[in-house]
């Protein structure tokens, strides 16, 4: 069986398919993945609501607004595959580890989460095995495909949490030190004019057990994770802009690393 079929069958978790991918036979080094791409609530999962109004499945706290789209042109134009996660973040984190106390959110941004709240170990295991662990699983077979995989965790973030000043950054680079690409990119974005970049922010580096850290930090893979303002990537004219901004800068700045 093929790689690709692999994930065909890996993607079949009951009636919910865990995970999306594209693209899996391009031939390049990038890795190009989406964690918070869908909103989407199994029906498994307390029959397919959270208890939380469409106003809310719709905010940042459910998924991050334009990743996937960015993601998938951002694939296309570095000539490799992507995988994304096809469940709501609120569902439980796939950018989390097992032992995070935030892998299955009960309170994000002042909203509580009902459905969550509380909720038995046995339903805590069945998203591990049905959602998050099929999701993994997906993306490491996607990694390992080559030796020299360099991945790209393209995520979105708000322009304001409630209650906190703006965000001015447009992008930001998040990285942990373990690579040298986060910060040649930092650098090589900050020469474009008409950018405010930040530096590990809106957010601080990675999470021990994170989705970066499990499939790059840990496996000495080159890697980077960008944050797009969601703000600036709201429609399918942005979306591709920013990844035919982006595919030639990282290329760029990989060739300069030597990584």
């Amino acid at each position: 069986m093929t790689a690709r079929q692999q994930l065909e069958v890996k993607t079949k978790v009951k009636d919910f398919n865990a995970f999306e991918t594209q693209g899996s036979e391009r031939p390049s080094r990038w890795l190009v993945t989406c964690d918070h791409a869908a909103n989407t609530v199994p029906q498994a999962v307390n029959g397919g609501t959270l208890e939380l109004p469409g106003c809310e499945m719709g905010r940042h706290i459910a998924f991050d607004l334009g990743a996937k789209s960015v993601a998938e042109r951002l694939a296309v134009c570095l000539d490799g595959p992507l995988v994304c996660a096809n469940f709501s973040r609120l569902v439980i984190d796939p950018n989390r580890g097992l032992i995070d106390p935030t892998l299955i959110m009960k309170l994000y941004d002042g909203t509580i989460i009902p459905a969550n709240h509380p909720l038995s170990d046995a339903e805590r295991q069945r998203r591990i095995d049905a959602y998050w662990r099929p999701y993994h699983e997906a993306y490491e077979t996607l990694a390992a495909r080559r030796d020299d995989t360099v991945i790209v965790a393209m995520h979105s973030f708000s322009p304001k949490l409630n209650g906190r000043s703006p965000r001015p950054w447009e992008i930001g680079v998040l990285h942990a030190g373990d690579c040298a690409l986060g910060p040649a990119l930092i650098k090589r974005l900050q020469l474009e004019k008409d950018l405010c970049v930040g530096d590990n922010e809106p957010y601080a580096g990675h999470l021990p057990g994170d989705a970066v850290d499990q499939h790059a930090i840990q496996k000495g893979r080159p890697n980077v994770l960008i944050e797009l303002r969601h703000d600036v990537i709201e429609t399918p004219t942005q979306q591709q802009a920013w990844a035919s901004r982006l595919a030639p800068i990282l290329a760029e700045v990989l060739a300069e690393t030597g990584l």
